[in-house]
């Protein structure tokens, strides 16, 4: 009877291998991300009572074809008291009085798009009776998929076993406007403080309308003399309530103190929503001083 010898890969054989799968993973996600994706326009998809249908396109920028599905999901943007902002998608048990998730519909659901071709995706809205006058909200899901890849996978024996599948995703969001609507927002606080690195504003808000407030936030740092030491403006959308936290670097600053923060919210300045679809909403107008 012939001896076997089994063999145990050592630690940093078995790092090495480890370190190569992470290193592959991530240059096939980064791969994803730059030729497997669709493109997906427009960004907001706005849908009213008096039509209740709408459209988006996708397009297949790759040289290979994709297969697309399309669904639906709940998810606003919610932040922490911080001001980090997320958005979480819900697929089912939604209780908001606001969500369309339950009856928007979208033809045709699943798709395959040939190399550089555009799809149009028809969208329905068929919303209950007595649906009270305002604005509603989905998020549409749309994934698309390749082939599957082979990649390398260590084991005991160091064997090539593993497939991954690329999928990737993006939510856009779907508005239903249903009667008179109007967007108003409500600065509850604002606060702007400074440590050894950075120049921070957290602002927060509240949406009163029976629509969101999408607009902008413009905060500008100034010193002792009025004079602008730095801006930014940064896109905004409120739906419920949301903390929003600028940051400015401390390098940027110099002048003389103290400090204070011009800050502006505004509907106007949007350029990536059509002016057709845009509410106009309530101008804010506050100065807080460096703490």
């Amino acid at each position: 009877m012939k001896n076997h010898k089994t063999v145990t890969p050592s630690a940093d054989d078995a790092n090495r291998r480890w370190g190569f799968l992470f290193l592959l993973v991530l240059f096939l996600t980064f791969a994803a991300n730059a030729f497997a994706n669709v493109l997906v326009a427009p960004t907001v998809v706005f849908i009213n009572d008096r039509g209740r249908t709408g459209r988006m396109e996708i397009q297949n920028p790759s040289q290979q074809p994709r297969e697309v599905t399309i669904h639906f999901s709940y998810g606003l943007p919610i932040s922490d008291s911080l001001g980090n902002v997320t958005v979480m998608l819900q697929d089912s048990g939604v209780v908001d009085p606001r969500s369309a998730l339950d009856w928007v519909k979208a033809f045709p659901r699943r798709l395959v798009i040939a190399p550089g071709a555009t799809q149009v995706v028809r969208l329905v809205a068929t919303p209950p009776d007595g649906l009270k006058d305002g604005e509603y909200w989905a998020r549409i899901v749309v994934r698309s998929q390749e082939g599957q890849t082979t990649i390398p996978a260590p084991s005991s024996e160091g064997s090539i076993t593993t497939k991954l599948n690329m999928i990737m995703q993006t939510a856009i969001m779907l508005k239903y406007r249903k009667g008179a609507v109007n967007s108003q927002v409500e600065l509850k606080s604002a606060r702007a403080t400074m440590n050894d690195s950075l120049l921070s504003v957290l602002v927060d808000l509240s949406s009163t309308g029976n629509a969101s407030y999408v607009g902008s936030l413009n905060c500008r740092v100034l010193d002792a003399d009025k004079k602008v030491m730095a801006q930014q403006r940064t896109d905004l959308a409120v739906y419920r309530d949301l903390k929003r936290r600028v940051d400015f670097p401390i390098r940027t600053i110099v002048g003389k103190k103290p400090f204070s923060v011009d800050v502006s919210i505004s509907t106007d300045g949007r350029t990536d929503i059509a002016q057709t679809d845009m509410i106009q909403g309530n101008k804010i107008e506050y100065s807080v001083a460096v703490e």
